[in-house]
């Protein structure tokens, strides 16, 4: 069970902090919900506290998760298949497990394949989704502003590995 305060990260939206906990009644039963507000877009989204684990809901990574994730991306394979419907539901099921590092690898090769080639606009909404996720818990983090923590995402995305 998550307080008051926690930050945590929604699987599909990226990192916030739980603002509340409600109770409503829906269809005749008592359901309670963590409020969860993500400081970056605004966003605030309604979580069913018993369905968390189902979600994917976590806690945010810690300062050096987040660097241990960030030094892995120049070595992440951008390899994606050419087929645009398969590529699609691959990259939607890397984002929907939750880990960063496959995040990280769906921004990587979503942003080498716009500049190969240029993006459909469901791909472009799937690299700005996913970019928002990864900085969203960079930011809470690591206590960096959006501006310069998407400014060192973009940065390490084009790096190779040395």
């Amino acid at each position: 069970m998550y307080q008051l305060g926690d930050r945590i990260v929604h699987p599909m939206h990226g990192a916030g902090v739980i603002e509340r906990i409600v109770e409503e009644k829906i269809s005749g039963k008592m359901i309670q919900f963590y409020v969860f507000k993500m400081p970056i877009s605004g966003l605030t989204l309604k979580i069913p506290t018993a369905n968390t684990k189902a979600i994917g809901i976590r806690n945010i990574l810690s300062e050096s998760e987040i660097e241990a994730v960030i030094a892995q991306i120049p070595g992440l394979s951008i390899d994606m298949t050419a087929n645009w419907n398969h590529r699609y539901r691959e990259n939607m099921e890397r984002i929907k497990s939750g880990n960063l590092v496959e995040v990280s690898g769906v921004i990587k090769a979503l942003m080498h394949r716009d500049n190969e080639r240029g993006l459909s606009n469901g791909e472009r909404k799937m690299l700005h989704s996913a970019k928002q996720i990864l900085i969203s818990e960079v930011v809470l983090s690591e206590g960096l502003d959006y501006a310069d923590a998407e400014t060192r995402i973009n940065a390490v995305m084009m790096k190779k590995e040395s």
